[in-house]
């Protein structure tokens, strides 16, 4: 008897190796992947303005930072004694205001430069549900505990995400052509907006992806992963969910990273991994005595192993 329903996947054309520079933008599940990858020492930058959500907030990143936009005193507020910026993700939020503009303006110059020159640019969509501050009218990435009274919450259509997600490719692929787009939309339920409206949230952005990545000649704007799909159809079970019974377990997270691997990860670079991973667990363990003779030989061994991995394939430690 089979209880699983598990699903088969090809491997992608313009795989992943060390030589690979990557980009990964959106949803907190992109933050799960993005750790692997840095874990394995690829060359990975990830989500520079923080966490985003929705396509609206993801699409005006990539333009303002393909633009060079300016941030200056009008793009931040004062709010529970830190400054906010609606572009940003709270992580990026500080008690003193020219330290948030300074680290947004370098994170638009950092975000320029990934998305000119990244091989693989990685962007996860987490929700079609999206807050326009009112006064403005500006649609936000992150509402930062402003009370609610001062947005409106509207539901993206499929026509919306779908000309939002097509700007985003047009915009990169303009100064990367070459660059492998990869979409994928989390697998966290947002069930703060409801059952039936998480569902609904993520119909749109599954069927919003298919309409711009499926366009002959195939797959020319992007590549789909179903990471969601693994989640939802693979992995139909609680035990694969942490404690708030919304986001997936490191079980889980490991077994879509698995998927991943398979489908994107270039199978050379796994010797490298392999050592990569023996490498990560020595400088994790914890001896009972560093200077015991045996501890100090595994030190230069190590050293030595990390030395090796710099010079062959040009990994960073």
């Amino acid at each position: 008897m089979n209880f699983r329903t598990n699903i088969q996947l090809q491997k992608e054309e313009n795989q992943i190796d060390y030589a690979s520079k990557l980009l990964l933008i959106g949803s907190c599940f992109s933050e799960n992947i993005s750790k692997k990858l840095a874990y394995y020492k690829f060359d990975v930058a990830s989500n520079p303005f923080g966490i985003l959500f929705n396509p609206k907030a993801i699409e005006t990143l990539i333009e303002n930072s393909l633009n060079q936009k300016k941030y200056t005193d009008n793009d931040v507020f004062l709010l529970n004694e830190r400054w906010h910026c609606f572009d940003s993700h709270s992580d990026l939020s500080a008690v003193d205001k020219n330290e948030l503009i300074s680290n947004l303006n370098s994170a638009i110059k950092s975000t320029k430069k990934r998305l000119s020159e990244s091989t693989h640019i990685i962007i996860t969509l987490g929700t079609a549900w999206i807050y326009k501050f009112i006064e403005t009218n500006a649609i936000v990435g992150n509402c930062h505990k402003v009370p609610q009274k001062k947005f409106v919450k509207e539901l993206l259509s499929v026509e919306e995400v779908a000309s939002s997600i097509e700007n985003m490719v047009n915009l990169i692929k303009n100064v990367n052509k070459n660059t492998s787009i990869i979409f994928t939309v989390s697998p966290v339920r947002h069930l703060k907006d409801g059952f039936v409206e998480n569902s609904q949230s993520k119909a749109h952005l599954i069927s919003a992806i298919h309409q711009v990545v499926d366009i002959p000649p195939l797959r020319v704007r992007g590549n789909y992963f179903p990471s969601f799909e693994i989640m939802m159809d693979d992995l139909r079970d609680y035990r694969f969910y942490n404690s708030d019974m919304v986001h997936p377990n490191e079980t889980a997270v490991d077994y879509i990273w698995e998927h991943f691997q398979q489908v994107w990860i270039d199978e050379k670079t796994l010797p490298t991994q392999k050592e990569v991973d023996i490498i990560q667990k020595g400088l994790a363990h914890k001896p009972f005595n560093p200077n015991s003779e045996q501890h100090l030989k595994f030190l230069l061994d190590l050293k030595q192993k990390i030395s090796n991995l710099k010079n062959n394939f040009n990994v960073k430690f």
